[in-house]
């Protein structure tokens, strides 16, 4: 069984930083891809940053230049240093992972984390 355990939410003043992590246990290669989403109340689920095992990065217009992505493949973990937030980055932040379990590549969600940035 395939689990993604989330770590690092919390509350935040506006113009602080935290940062997430996410480890997935139980696949049995490297995640090809992973990411972070997130979901504010009242909104539908959006992508905040991913990479592939290569590396190769992309994210959303509201992250770009606040928000890194990383990740560990030795390790199977992926985190998001957020920098510079801001009260519409609060959210309840979930990992996702492309990983192969059960002789084939299927997405794993983690439970998600609350991110509140609040003074």
């Amino acid at each position: 069984q395939v689990q993604l355990v989330e770590s690092g939410g919390g509350l935040v003043q506006p113009g602080g930083s935290l940062r997430l992590s996410c480890v997935v246990l139980g696949s049995i290669y490297s995640p090809h891809n992973m990411g972070w989403y997130r979901q504010a109340p009242g909104k539908e689920r959006e992508l905040v940053a991913h990479i592939i095992i290569g590396g190769s990065t992309n994210y959303a217009d509201s992250a770009k230049g606040r928000f890194t992505i990383f990740r560990d493949n030795a390790k199977n973990m992926v985190a998001l240093q957020m920098n510079s937030l801001k009260p519409e980055d609060t959210a309840v932040y979930y990992c996702k992972a492309n990983c192969f379990y059960g002789s084939r590549w299927s997405d794993y969600w983690g439970q998600g984390t609350q991110v509140t940035v609040s003074s």
